[in-house]
């Protein structure tokens, strides 16, 4: 009877894990918005850093940008620009984050308060950014990144 009892108990907990899989139920604490707020904490830190590994697994090959000054550039013009040295970003702060997202896609805005040299210059901009994410393979990617600045009246 144990034995029978043993058996049913460990099929009903294999199903169980089988319908978890299936419905790609997380773990709590694992939500896309927690999965989404970490990259850009990771993306901000390789910023700093001027960390090319960590953007490259960030940012989808696709990728494109529209920076502050309405200029457009691809994932690879984007790798060339950090690579040269010629810009050098001092310090980033980002605030007023919101998550939005829909199914295998998502859309974060923020404010960034970034304070950078360029070619020798010190620029100081304060900027709202809107980064669109897509779910690949399983693993969350920037997609387009638009970035606006904020202008002082």
């Amino acid at each position: 009877m144990k034995r029978i009892a043993f058996v049913v108990g460990l099929v009903v907990v294999v199903f169980a894990v089988a319908i978890l899989a299936q419905t790609g139920a997380k773990p709590k604490g694992q939500t896309a918005e927690q999965e989404l707020l970490k990259l850009e904490q990771e993306w901000t830190n390789a910023d700093l850093k001027s960390d090319w590994a960590t953007m490259d697994r960030i940012l989808a090959d696709d990728y494109v940008l529209t920076d502050r000054d309405g200029e457009v550039s691809t994932k690879a013009q984007c790798e060339a620009f950090m690579r040269s040295g010629e810009d050098k970003i001092l310090t980033l702060v980002t605030d007023d984050m919101k998550v939005r997202v829909y199914g295998d896609a998502a859309v974060v805005t923020s404010r960034a308060t970034i304070k950078e040299t360029e070619k020798g210059k010190e620029i100081s901009d304060v900027c709202r950014i809107t980064n669109t994410w897509i779910k690949k393979a399983g693993r969350w990617q920037c997609v387009a990144t638009q970035g606006t600045r904020i202008v002082q009246k």
